[in-house]
């Protein structure tokens, strides 16, 4: 069997019918702050989408953002190597240059 055979079918997630206008823009469901991390507002805490927007605000291309700050404050951290921050940045440019064909 293959590797992929036992792994379920990822499907992407669809916006509900009745959401928020914030629904997915990830600067007003995970702003940047003073601090230079990332946090909900209390707002969306109470939201009963929460979970399913924060998914849809990563997935979208300036999603892709949160994972470049993820990778550097690793680099910056010393948690990974030179070569693995710019294998996984290189990796993330490639990802938004194809959501965006």
């Amino acid at each position: 069997m293959g590797e992929n055979e036992n792994k379920p079918e990822h499907k992407p997630e669809h916006k509900p019918k009745h959401t928020p206008d914030c629904f997915g823009d990830i600067n007003t469901v995970f702003p940047m702050h003073d601090d230079g991390l990332r946090h909900s507002p209390e707002s969306c805490m109470a939201c009963s989408y929460k979970t399913e927007c924060l998914r849809t605000a990563i997935k979208n291309p300036d999603g892709l953002q949160v994972q470049e700050e993820i990778v550097d404050r690793a680099y910056e951290s010393k948690n990974i190597s030179f070569l693995q921050r710019w294998s996984k940045r290189k990796y993330i440019s490639k990802i938004k240059k194809q959501k965006s064909e």
